[in-house]
């Protein structure tokens, strides 16, 4: 019996993953693909920081030592950083062999690249372990936009921040200590920056988004905000009232542009996201014949990353993986208005006349109904704060009330 014969680059928590699912299912393995899967190299960074005792596996400090192997279909890519990621990646599909990646932000800077090589060298690309961990979102993605066009995606894309907000509202902890819890629990690193301020989830979600769209959004235009910025106080008055913080990463088009969004938003107890707890990561999809679907699992770790990029070796022949952007459906919308609550000083606000009110539901609080660019005009001219909220207004228990009257409110023209 031939054997599939895997190059693993990167030792760390997702490598030795990936090692020891292939090593502990390999029966199944062999039952799906009709052939032995076989770990035939090792990358690491340092050698001395390991100890290998299997003779049958090259363990090595060297690339070159990898892709000359006379004998090597797959290479696996777990470790981290655009580089050197993307170039070993680069010369592996030049050799002819299907690459499998759970690099997010080199994937998120050179996807379109290594996917077009992938295809004109007629090899597969898989990479499901980029977004979401142990979430099978890319091939669910890839099977609804047979028939389906995908309106808009919502999720939790990070478990570190989800975490977070979490234990600031359950615990009643600061910003500052439930970080330092995230850190004790090895969820958040030592610098958490991409976590804590957006980095990590925009990276998956412009991975979606060339996922359902063909194309990434711009940059340069996609809003970003992190949580660093939000207090116990205000996550404990929005409790109050039935809605829960949540860091989401959205995605839909209008027109021709893709709107991208990663911030801190609202969610009622009608939303698919609203249960979603700890470092549990979802993701909700809208598409026009199935409606909506809502995805859950753990975002990360050692076995669920592993999980992923298992089942891209079993996908590894579906061609599908290396799809052109001109074959991705869509949905192009106007631009929509949505809820919004506005926290602060807001008893003199004045409110221009396209910015619709929906209901006070504190002393602190209102509704409004407009668009994202209205909003942030809104931002830049007051000081208060402005979150979106997600699920329905109307089945909210909480939030029921009468409708403010059009001649008791402020309005500037």
């Amino acid at each position: 019996m031939t054997a599939i014969h895997v190059a693993l680059l990167g030792y760390g928590t997702v490598g030795k993953g990936v090692y020891r699912t292939i090593e502990k299912h390999q029966e199944r393995l062999k039952t799906i693909l009709g052939k032995e899967v076989k770990i035939v190299a090792i990358l690491v960074k340092e050698l001395e920081k390991h100890q290998w005792v299997n003779n049958e596996v090259l363990f090595t400090d060297n690339y070159t030592d990898i892709i000359n192997l006379p004998k090597l279909d797959v290479v696996i890519d777990a470790i981290v950083g655009v580089e050197p990621g993307f170039s070993y990646l680069r010369q592996a599909i030049n050799r002819g062999c299907h690459v499998i990646t759970a690099n997010k932000e080199m994937f998120a800077h050179h996807g379109t690249e290594l996917l077009s090589l992938a295809k004109e060298k007629n090899v597969s690309l898989g990479f499901e372990a980029t977004v979401a961990g142990g979430i099978p979102i890319i091939q669910t993605l890839k099977k609804l936009l047979n028939a389906n066009k995908v309106d808009k995606v919502e999720g939790i894309l990070n478990g570190t921040s989800n975490f977070i907000l979490t234990k600031m509202r359950e615990e009643n902890l600061s910003f500052e200590d439930a970080l330092k819890l995230a850190q004790e629990y090895g969820y958040a690193e030592a610098d958490p920056a991409n976590d804590i301020e957006g980095v990590d989830a925009f990276y998956k979600a412009v991975i979606l988004s060339e996922v359902i769209f063909g194309e990434q959004p711009e940059w340069e235009q996609t809003i970003t905000q992190g949580i660093g910025t939000l207090t116990l106080q205000q996550i404990k008055l929005f409790e109050s009232l039935g809605l829960r913080f949540k860091h989401v990463a959205s995605l839909q088009k209008s027109n021709t542009e893709i709107q991208c969004t990663v911030r801190p938003v609202l969610v009622t107890n009608s939303h698919p996201l609203y249960q979603v707890e700890e470092v549990q990561n979802a993701i909700n999809i809208e598409a026009d014949i199935v409606g909506n679907i809502s995805l859950q699992g753990p975002g990360a770790g050692m076995f669920p990353t592993a999980s992923a990029i298992v089942e891209d070796l079993i996908h590894i022949g579906d061609k599908q993986l290396a799809s052109s952007p001109e074959d991705s459906l869509f949905f192009e919308k106007e631009t929509k208005e949505n809820i919004w609550a506005l926290h602060g000083e807001i008893d003199n606000l004045l409110l221009s006349d396209d910015i619709r009110i929906s209901k006070e539901i504190h002393p602190q609080v209102v509704l409004v109904e407009t668009t994202v660019e209205r909003i942030i005009n809104l931002k830049t001219s007051h000081e208060i704060c402005c979150f979106e909220v997600l699920g329905n207004i109307e089945e909210d228990k909480v939030l029921h009330g009468e409708l403010i009257k059009e001649e008791n409110i402020n309005h500037s023209y």
